[in-house]
């Protein structure tokens, strides 16, 4: 590998939840009189924490959503995710040599670390996902876009942000990762390329990250 570290984003990466939990997100919100459409729950709050959910309806209504919101959504998600959820096609076999070839990795989530087990769990990744592995925004004040989860798993794992390579699925991220100073792959097999702007790469098939990422001059080489 030609970076220190590999930090993943969890969901839409590892994880093949994005299509389950925008379309509930979608549902949860027109029901509780907010029409919101798939595609909107893609646009508008993919690869973000739940506080843009709160913010942008807010913001677009002046109405509040429910204290409950959260728990209602998420106990809706994990539910869904124990009958659905998959990992992503490839990231078993790209975890599986990175860790046989002693390579750090992580990964850095908009999502709960509830959030982060569960989906783990249920797919079986859970074995290669420590705790000492595992960051979420709640570790930091502030999501995605902002570059604070990355710096702060760098920072965890004993790497410097030029020496680290993000992989990201979702537009947010990938402006987070930049502003982190970090090189970031875009992931395309849910979001066109020309959305991911700022990415280093751009890969449509997990299979092609290792291949890719050994192909890479190191930063600063």
């Amino acid at each position: 590998m030609r970076y220190d570290l590999v930090i993943f984003d969890n969901d839409g990466v590892l994880v093949d939840s994005e299509p389950i939990s925008n379309g509930l997100l979608a549902a949860y919100l027109t029901e509780l009189g907010h029409p919101t459409s798939y595609e909107d729950s893609i646009r508008d709050y993919m690869g973000s924490a739940m506080h843009r959910v709160h913010d942008l309806v807010e913001e677009r209504t002046g109405q509040r959503l429910p204290a409950d919101f959260d728990d209602i959504f998420h106990a809706r998600v994990f539910a869904a995710f124990e009958r659905e959820l998959k990992p992503v096609a490839g990231a078993v076999d790209v975890l599986e040599r990175l860790a046989a070839d002693g390579v750090p990795y992580c990964v850095a989530s908009s999502g709960s670390h509830e959030r982060i087990r569960v989906g783990h769990r249920t797919t079986g990744l859970d074995r290669w996902f420590g705790d000492e592995r595992i960051f979420s925004s709640q570790d930091v004040g502030r999501g995605k876009p902002a570059p604070d989860l990355f710096l702060h798993a760098a920072e965890r794992m004993g790497s410097t942000p030029e020496r680290c390579v993000v992989v990201e699925d979702s537009p947010l991220g990938v402006q987070a990762a930049v502003a982190a100073g970090m090189d970031v792959y875009g992931f395309t097999a849910m979001t066109p390329g020309e959305k991911l702007a700022g990415a280093t790469r751009l890969f449509g098939d997990m299979r092609e990250l290792l291949p890719l990422l050994a192909a890479e001059e190191r930063p600063g080489s």
